[in-house]
C-alpha cells in the first residue's frame, strides 16, 4: 500500500494500522513525490488525500490515470457532494471524510482490493485451499493453516492472480516496506515455508520469471 498523507500524526497512525493488518506500506507526504511512488511501483491500493502540498490528490489523481489503473482511496475533511463527485469523476476508486473509524478504513481498502482483482467475494478457493481475505486466514482441507504475515501476503498475491506469473521482485515489493533492509532470497524462504504448510506443488517456480499458483 502507499499512503499519500502530508499530516504527520494521521500518516503515522494509517501506517501503523496497514501494517498491523498484514500490509507492506510506502510513505510520501506530498503530491509529486506520492505520483512519482505510485508510477513506478506497483501498489494493490493507494490511500490518497486531498489537500496535499506540490501536487493537490485531484491532480495526482489525474495523472495517475494515464498511466496506472491502482485502486485509490481518497481522505478528505471536505464532504460537499460536488468534491465527491469531482473525485470520483477524475478516476477515485472510493472516499472517505475525515474523521473516520480505521476499521472503516480497512474494511474499505480490501473492498477495493477485491474488486480491482475482480474477486467480489472475500473467499478464494484453489483446489482444497481456501483464502479467507477479509480475515486473513488460510484453510487446507477444512483445517485452519497458520501463516505469517508475510506468508500470507505472498498466498493471497498469487491467488488473486491466478494462472499468471508474478515477478520475484513484484513480491519482494509487495512483503517488504520501501525502508526494509532485508535480503532479498527472504521471498524463496517464504515461499519455501509455503510449501511446507500447503504442498510443494501449489506455489510454482516459472525459473528466470517468477512465481504463480496455477490451480
Amino acid at each position: 500500500m502507499l499512503v499519500i498523507e502530508d499530516e504527520p500524526e494521521l500518516q503515522r497512525v494509517l501506517s501503523q494500522a496497514l501494517r498491523e493488518d498484514g500490509y507492506a506500506v510506502d510513505q510520501a507526504t506530498d503530491g509529486e513525490a506520492g505520483l512519482l511512488k505510485a508510477t513506478l511501483t506497483e501498489y494493490d491500493g493507494i490511500i490518497l488525500d486531498l489537500m496535499l502540498p506540490k501536487m493537490d490528490g485531484w491532480e495526482v489523481i489525474q495523472h495517475l490515470r494515464r498511466k496506472k489503473k491502482t485502486p485509490v482511496l481518497v481522505l478528505t475533511a471536505r464532504d460537499s457532494v460536488s468534491d465527491r463527485v469531482r473525485g470520483l469523476d477524475r478516476g477515485a476508486d472510493d472516499y472517505l471524510t475525515k474523521p473516520f473509524a480505521i476499521v472503516e478504513l480497512l474494511a474499505r481498502v480490501r473492498a477495493l482490493i477485491r474488486r480491482s482483482s475482480n474477486q467480489p467475494s472475500p473467499t478464494i478457493g484453489i483446489g482444497e485451499v481456501a483464502i479467507d481475505t477479509g480475515a486473513k486466514k488460510v484453510s487446507l482441507k477444512g483445517i485452519e493453516v497458520v501463516l505469517t504475515a508475510r506468508e500470507y501476503s505472498i498466498v493471497e498475491l498469487l491467488a488473486r492472480h491466478r494462472g499468471e506469473v508474478v515477478p520475484r521482485q513484484r513480491i519482494y515489493e509487495h512483503i517488504f516496506d520501501e525502508n526494509d533492509d532485508t535480503l532479498s532470497n527472504l521471498v524463496e524462504v517464504h515461499v519455501s515455508n509455503v510449501r511446507k504448510k500447503l504442498g510443494k506443488d501449489f506455489i510454482q517456480t516459472r525459473r528466470g520469471l517468477g512465481y504463480s499458483i496455477d490451480g
